[in-house]
């Protein structure tokens, strides 16, 4: 690797690492233990509901993203693979491309199938 790449990536890696960092403060627990001996109950369950929709938000966002990303590079690797295909043989050009359909069609559902689980998710738990 070149000395600029390394550089490069050594500062989005560092980029990364403090972005995540200064995100922990936003999933914290708010500290407010002002609420009557009585209402403990109530309020740790309100903050408990908190905690799991700030949770079901970064997994939902975390599982489409992942989908969608392998989705892409698969679309992407297949649709080379198919073009490269294509060139050395153009007289399988239809089957090639019957194939390479099928496959889109097929990486697609999974795209699909994963929103629909983040749908579940998001609305049933």
């Amino acid at each position: 690797m070149k000395l600029r790449t390394k550089k490069l990536l050594l500062v989005l890696t560092i980029v990364t690492l403090l972005l995540s960092l200064l995100a922990v403060p936003a999933l914290a627990a708010a500290g407010d233990d002002t609420a009557p001996a009585g209402d403990t109950a109530a309020a740790q369950t309100v903050e408990d509901e908190g905690n799991t929709i700030g949770f079901k938000a970064l997994a939902v966002g975390l599982a489409i993203g992942l989908a969608a990303a392998g989705g892409g590079v698969g679309m992407g690797i297949v649709g080379g693979k198919a073009a490269d295909g294509m060139s050395r043989q153009p007289d399988m050009e239809s089957k090639i491309r019957t194939s390479l359909m099928l496959t889109m069609v097929f990486i697609e559902t999974a795209i699909i199938y994963a929103l629909l689980v983040v749908i579940l998710v998001i609305f049933v738990l």
